[in-house]
């Protein structure tokens, strides 16, 4: 089904709030991460979101070149073609970016992406995010009104960050504390800043003692009840039933109960990185320390081509990290809820 049109990405979000599953949304650095994403999600029958974080854009546009521009737009170009051969419908966003990255990464993309739509095209990415985890909410707040109206411009749909969360994720780090639980009044700021939809869908990551980064279950003090409590309490004031369309960050690591409740409690999107990067790894390695002689060129040998072929490995890494999006999907109930 490919790409989902901006009025797509809208039916698809409207979709997991009235039947309440949340999309994995999985961050991918090259093309064959990304095909390894689709994979996945074509597994499960479910709908998805891939993205791209401005490392991962960098990354994608070679590792001396850097340019998070051009390689956000390149693994969106090849997304565009290759998923046409996978049976779900997929969105593209950008994940995280910081207020120092915005003149060099996402106020460029939308720019382009207005340019397109003003000459009768689609947008190359549904969504983008703004994380202003790092200043204070005031300004945070202003920043994600300015950007929501170049969103509008670009059929795009904005995510936020309204609170903190724990860990280091691009260069933004927080320590674990209680400023990982985003308040009552912090919703309604934003509610009082960026409205309930008539400025501009957008997506809120509010925060339950999220952390990024590698942890064993029980490692992290989550709350997933305070979304519930926020959704209710925001939700009195502007007259509408779970206002927000809510996202969950730094989920490595949570109980299926965590995340059951969390869905339940509005989350329509939750991002998957830390999980599918050792699920695409770990099938290599495995690879390597059985094949150790074909890989390599020991004493002067010849190793064996079908060893060390990197297709021989990557077929592994894609289908691993396949399978760790079909667990996912399971979790967040997205499985089988494909469009069509």
């Amino acid at each position: 089904m490919g790409i989902a049109t901006p009025e797509v990405y809208q039916e698809m979000i409207n979709r997991a709030k009235e039947r309440k599953f949340a999309y994995p949304a999985v961050n991918v650095t090259s093309s064959q991460t990304l095909t390894a994403a689709l994979r996945g999600f074509a597994e499960a029958e479910s709908d998805g979101i891939i993205q791209v974080s401005v490392g991962g854009a960098e990354y994608a546009s070679g590792s001396t070149i850097k340019d998070r521009v051009a390689g956000s737009l390149g693994l969106a170009a090849y997304a565009a073609e290759v998923a046409k051969n996978y049976p779900v419908t997929i969105a593209l966003h950008t994940d995280h970016c910081a207020k120092e990255n915005l003149d060099s990464w996402v106020r460029p993309l939308l720019a382009h992406e207005a340019e397109q739509v003003k000459n009768g095209g689609l947008p190359s990415f549904q969504s983008h995010m703004w994380d202003g985890s790092a200043v204070p909410l005031e300004e945070n707040l202003q920043i994600a009104e300015e950007l929501l109206e170049l969103s509008q411009a670009a059929k795009t749909i904005l995510e936020i960050e309204v609170g903190v969360v724990g860990g280091e994720e691009d260069g933004v780090s927080h320590e674990i504390n209680d400023k990982l639980y985003t308040t009552v009044e912090d919703g309604l700021a934003t509610v009082r800043a960026l409205g309930t939809g008539e400025k501009g869908r957008y997506l809120t990551a509010l925060t339950f003692g999220n952390v990024h980064g590698v942890y064993k279950p029980g490692a992290v003090k989550l709350r997933p009840e305070i979304l519930g409590e926020i959704q209710q309490a925001v939700g009195a004031e502007v007259g509408k039933e779970n206002p927000f369309d809510l996202v969950f960050h730094g989920g490595s690591g949570s109980t299926a109960e965590e995340v059951a409740l969390a869905v339940d409690n509005g989350v329509i999107k939750m991002n998957i990185d830390t999980d599918t990067q050792y699920a695409f790894t770990r099938p290599v390695v495995d690879h390597i320390f059985r094949n150790y002689d074909g890989v390599l060129k020991i004493d002067g040998e010849v190793g064996n081509k079908k060893a060390y072929d990197p297709r021989a490995w990557g077929k592994l890494a894609e289908a691993g990290m396949a399978q760790r999006i079909l667990e996912a999907s399971q979790w967040l109930r997205s499985a089988g809820q494909k469009l069509g």
